[in-house]
């Protein structure tokens, strides 16, 4: 008895040690692969930024940004309100991915914003903002709506190519575009001090009535959000194509909501 006891704890033991060692593995595999990349910001933003230096980012007239803030371990919330750079960058956007799956608990890419980095390119401001407003048709040959949005970084001509995509899909898709619900607006996000990204003049808003928001939802008795939308991939891979990501890729989900970040579609699995 005593003997097979000792094969079971030697056993255990050896099983421990494997699951340790995989468990090691995967964690490793997981941070090259979400390693995140300074250099990112410097092929999405080359009008802006010029080079790195450490930890920090350069911008064309010689101020420095730093990458990393060094505060570790940071919540759920505190990386929503205090991002840095690095936390911008930290989780990759599965751009082109099904969307038949609900994303992980908290997994929200591009909602972790370093807002001086916004700032410093789009405007510090409303004033500031809306001098590098422009106004473009919003598909010409279904909607010939004038919109706004910023110059900056081209992401009009980004949009302007969104809208033409958009005009050439068959009538069964237009529903969810033609009603579309704002682009620049200053403004704060719903229910927080941060700033939101309309304020910048480079988000959009599509038809909200056939949109869903996870702040309209009731969570259930686990406290998670059941994930819901009725946008089609069509129209998502359209605006993934031009560098916008789509707010119903986030756990915090909003299907309405696109916003130019091209920093997030630079190829890269980010393994180093």
């Amino acid at each position: 008895m005593r003997h097979k006891r000792k094969i079971i704890n030697n056993a255990l033991i050896i099983l421990s040690v494997f699951a340790a060692g995989l468990l090691f593995q995967l964690t490793d595999i997981y941070a090259k692969e979400f390693s995140p990349d300074i250099n990112d910001l410097i092929t999405a933003y080359p009008n802006h930024i010029s080079n790195t230096d450490g930890n920090y980012i350069i911008w064309k007239d010689g101020t420095k940004m730093p990458f990393d803030d060094g505060k570790k371990g940071k919540t759920f919330e505190e990386l929503l309100r205090d991002a840095d750079l690095e936390d911008q960058l930290s989780l990759k956007y599965p751009a082109g991915g099904a969307i038949d799956t609900a994303p992980a608990e908290n997994f929200d890419p591009g909602r972790f914003r370093y807002e001086p980095l916004f700032k410093k390119m789009y405007g510090n401001s409303k004033k500031a903002v809306e001098k590098n407003l422009v106004t473009i048709e919003w598909m010409p040959k279904s909607v010939k709506r004038k919109v706004r949005f910023s110059k900056v970084n081209n992401a009009h001509l980004a949009l302007k190519k969104v809208s033409d995509d958009l005009d050439r899909l068959p009538d069964g898709f237009k529903k969810y575009v033609t009603h579309i619900s704002g682009t620049y607006n200053w403004r704060n996000i719903a229910g927080t001090n941060r700033i939101s990204t309309h304020s910048f003049g480079i988000s959009i808003d599509i038809n909200v009535k056939l949109s869903h928001y996870w702040y309209w939802t009731k969570p259930d008795k686990s406290g998670k959000y059941p994930y819901k939308n009725g946008i089609p991939l069509e129209i998502i891979s359209i605006f993934e194509k031009h560098g916008f990501i789509w707010g119903g890729r986030w756990y915090h989900y909003d299907t309405m909501h696109f916003e130019y970040r091209p920093e997030l579609f630079i190829d890269a699995s980010r393994v180093k």
